[in-house]
């Protein structure tokens, strides 16, 4: 595992981690406690590609409104 900050994470960096986590649990042949960091590893990764998608998704949805306000202040002259 890294020693990365979440913060300091792209959503694509913490994307392939989270994919490198998920191959070595499902791999298996690691010991309980290894199993387990992975595991809370995996948990703050999925976190950080959420919190991601999540601004992502506010950043698109205040576009649309941005474009849908345009539009009725075009159509109302």
């Amino acid at each position: 595992m890294t020693g990365r900050t979440e913060e300091a994470l792209s959503y694509e960096q913490a994307r392939d981690e989270l994919i490198d986590v998920v191959r070595r649990l499902e791999a298996g042949g690691t010991s309980l406690e290894e199993s387990l960091a992975l595991w809370e590893r995996g948990e703050e990764l999925a976190k950080v590609c959420r919190r991601w998608l999540e601004g992502a998704r506010a950043r698109l949805d205040a576009a649309l409104a941005e474009e849908e306000e345009e539009e009725e202040e075009g159509g109302s002259e």
